[in-house]
């Protein structure tokens, strides 16, 4: 457990200080949601925002479990210490990223667009948004919508060995996405004004690559666990 728990806030960094983007790419539905329900009745509008990103973190965790099964089937063999290395150079790849340094991981997006083409059309069945089982619905579909951020998370994730852990890291990214999606209007601008600061994006970059370093194979585990 207490080696899982710096992966864990590794993971609600990311979703956190990557909400900004996530708001670029899923702003204009989550916008549409809002839209479809009249001001006057605020509390339908939260219901329909938490159902639709309920299902989106929820097809993260799917994901994540059913990508770490390859890492668990590696598990103890040689091939784990190159899976923790790839967990561990990831992971330092996105806190440069976040910290503004780097965005190479952008790049990964192109993984996802074929399974995208199948996935999207899909999605139209359930819009407009009228309850709460098709907000969940969608959100469950839009949550493989190609997205570089994602997509590093998830390989991180699934370099882990265990597909339980897997999915943990990914519901915890998930979750650390939902202040700026669950915000809108006004709310959103400032949110995502202030995770996009200097400062805040390069504090959490380099604790997110600190804990890369910590994730590396290497001598230095067994002395950081003994401190």
């Amino acid at each position: 457990m207490l080696e899982l728990a710096p992966l864990l806030v590794s993971a609600l960094i990311l979703g956190l200080l990557g909400g900004g983007h996530c708001l670029g790419m899923c702003g204009g539905l989550m916008g549409a949601l809002t839209l479809a329900i009249p001001p006057q009745q605020r509390a339908r509008r939260l219901q329909l925002l938490l159902a639709y990103n309920l299902g989106r973190i929820l097809s993260y965790s799917a994901a994540g479990l059913l990508l770490g099964l390859a890492g668990w089937a590696v598990r103890g063999s040689a091939a784990e210490v190159v899976m923790r290395s790839l967990a561990a150079l990831l992971l330092i790849a996105m806190g440069l990223y976040l910290a503004g340094w780097w965005s190479g991981l952008t790049r990964i997006e192109a993984l996802g667009r074929g399974l995208w083409r199948y996935i999207q059309p899909l999605t139209r069945r359930f819009m407009p948004v009228s309850s709460l089982p098709r907000a969940l619905v969608l959100g469950g579909l839009w949550g493989w919508l190609p997205c570089g951020l994602v997509y590093s998370t998830l390989l991180w994730a699934s370099s882990q060995g265990d597909a339980r852990v897997s999915a943990l890291l990914m519901l915890a990214f998930g979750f650390g996405t939902w202040p700026v999606l669950l915000a809108t209007g006004l709310a959103a601008e400032r949110i995502t004004a202030l995770l996009r600061q200097r400062g805040i994006r390069m504090a959490g970059g380099l604790l997110v690559i600190l804990f890369g370093l910590w994730t590396l194979p290497g001598p230095h585990q067994h002395w950081l666990m003994g401190h």
